[in-house]
């Protein structure tokens, strides 16, 4: 191992979360210890994502990694999601934790944040995609095996027949051409449910796709900011016991 001490994955349960971590744990230089992901607790469902808790939890266990969590509120203010984060992170640093995976790829000012956010705690970000071609990237998650379905979409950049979708070749000639591959500028999200990082494919059913209307309530918190009055599309997935 190249670079020893603890590190935790910021997980979205998503593909560049998935790619990222497959990258350094085929290079084995950084030692994974722990998945953070952010939770709406008004929903139980991952922030932005809108996945269920119970599929983020069994990603985790079938990666087998310990999961933890940043509680938040529906729509949280800077305020609220910096004290949350940083109780987080205050005690992934007292348990030996330096260092932090993201699988940001261009997004200059979300890198700055993050940095700036974690130098105040003594972490170290790292960002293994950074500045990698989307369209290589996305082929790259595609080649290694992994399967990943479309959970949400902006319908800024994208309509309704996206949501729900695989992310595969035909998935990627039929993205408008203003539309980001990896879906770097928000255009969509994505579950795994299948790849190298995981020992076994995580079941779920399609349900419902819902359209959620969202007013601008200044800088949110997290991967994207919501600028106006925007509209996504949400495709419900359902665990299977």
């Amino acid at each position: 191992m190249n670079n020893p001490g603890k590190t935790y994955m910021n997980w979205s349960g998503g593909k560049d979360s998935a790619l990222c971590l497959h990258r350094v744990l085929q290079e084995n230089s950084h030692d994974v210890g722990c998945l953070l992901t952010s939770i709406n607790t008004h929903h139980d469902r991952i922030s932005m994502h809108g996945v269920r808790r119970e599929l983020l939890e069994a990603q985790a266990t079938a990666m087998n990694y310990p999961l933890e969590t940043v509680e938040l509120s529906e729509q949280p203010d800077m305020k609220e999601y910096e004290h949350a984060m940083n109780t987080r992170i205050s005690s992934l640093r007292a348990r030996g934790y330096s260092k932090a995976l993201f699988g940001d790829i261009f997004l200059e000012d979300l890198k700055r944040y993050r940095e700036q956010q974690l130098a105040a705690h003594g972490i170290e970000c790292l960002f293994p995609l950074w500045k990698e071609s989307t369209i290589a990237l996305v082929r790259e998650f595609i080649g290694l095996g992994f399967k990943a379905i479309i959970v949400c979409v902006n319908e800024k950049y994208l309509d309704r027949s996206f949501c729900g979708r695989l992310i595969d070749e035909t998935f990627l000639a039929d993205l408008p051409a203003n539309a980001d591959p990896c879906g770097e500028n928000g255009e969509y999200h994505s579950f795994v449910f299948e790849g190298p990082v995981l020992k076994y494919p995580i079941p779920f059913q399609k349900g419902d796709i819902v359209r959620r209307q969202y007013a601008d309530p200044g800088n949110t918190a997290g991967h994207d900011s919501l600028n106006g009055d925007l509209g996504f599309f949400f495709a419900d997935l359902l665990p299977v016991q």
